[in-house]
């Protein structure tokens, strides 16, 4: 949801860039185009912005980390500031996968709230001008639904061991198998297309509006950055959700927990 500060100007036209999105606007209307900058290491091509922006999510992560762990550790009776924030958001997210896992909800509690905490910083990162949220490059969000995807089957796995867990996917018969196979592979592919689109798109329609709203205006932009804030956290939100719900029905027992 970032924009870079400055255009560029060739022949009449100038040039907004928006990481590997370079918007030109001319006398023929508004073209978007662009490739991501990348590194070749050996036969593969890695995409740097996404790469060095991902770092840093993830340094912020273990920062963010860190301070509620110290501010956890503060005995206050009346929680303020960062640590009532912080105690807000675990404990809202903690009531969730309660109700969703019941007694497993402390085993997978650490993962969801790490992938909760990545996905709304990497969210927000774009909104610094001259930086791109990793979220809008569909190899990011394609990687974090694989990986969850891949949790949920081994998790289903070891609960109820391979051939038991297996076994559902001919339920409620054996017919149903290549239904049930096309659901799995749409279950990543609709998790990583939907936090992709969304965040892709609020950062092209920031720069948008830099090029289409007069500098007067400014608070139609400071709008759509409040907007975009709560656009992150959201996405982030349902991510997390989805994935819990996925984890929850995998591991799940006949019976209550």
């Amino acid at each position: 949801m970032a924009h870079e500060g400055g255009g560029e100007h060739t022949g009449g036209a100038q040039d907004f860039h928006l990481g590997p999105i370079v918007i030109t606007s001319g006398h023929g209307g508004h073209e978007i185009g662009g490739a991501h900058p990348h590194w070749q290491v050996g036969p593969f091509v890695v995409n740097s912005d996404t790469m060095i922006f991902t770092w840093i999510t993830m340094v912020a992560v273990i920062l963010l980390g860190f301070i509620a762990g110290r501010a956890a550790r503060k005995k206050e009776r009346i929680p303020r500031g960062f640590r009532n924030l912080l105690e807000l958001i675990f404990e809202n997210l903690g009531v969730q996968f309660e109700q969703a896992l019941g007694a497993k909800a402390s085993r997978f509690a650490p993962l969801l709230i790490t992938l909760f905490l990545y996905l709304m910083i990497a969210n927000w990162v774009g909104l610094i001008p001259g930086m791109k949220s990793p979220t809008s490059d569909l190899n990011v969000t394609f990687g974090l639904a694989v990986m969850v995807m891949g949790i949920v089957h081994l998790s289903g796995m070891v609960d109820k061991g391979v051939f038991k867990y297996l076994n559902h996917f001919l339920q409620p018969h054996w017919a149903m198998l290549p239904l049930n196979l096309v659901e799995e592979v749409a279950k990543p592919t609709t998790l990583a297309f939907r936090l992709f689109g969304n965040i892709l798109a609020g950062e092209i329609l920031i720069v948008i509006l830099l090029i289409l709203v007069p500098a007067w205006l400014p608070f139609i932009n400071s709008a759509w950055l409040g907007v975009s804030i709560f656009v992150g956290v959201i996405q982030a939100f349902i991510f997390t959700m989805l994935s819990m719900s996925y984890i929850s029905n995998a591991v799940k027992d006949e019976h209550h927990d």
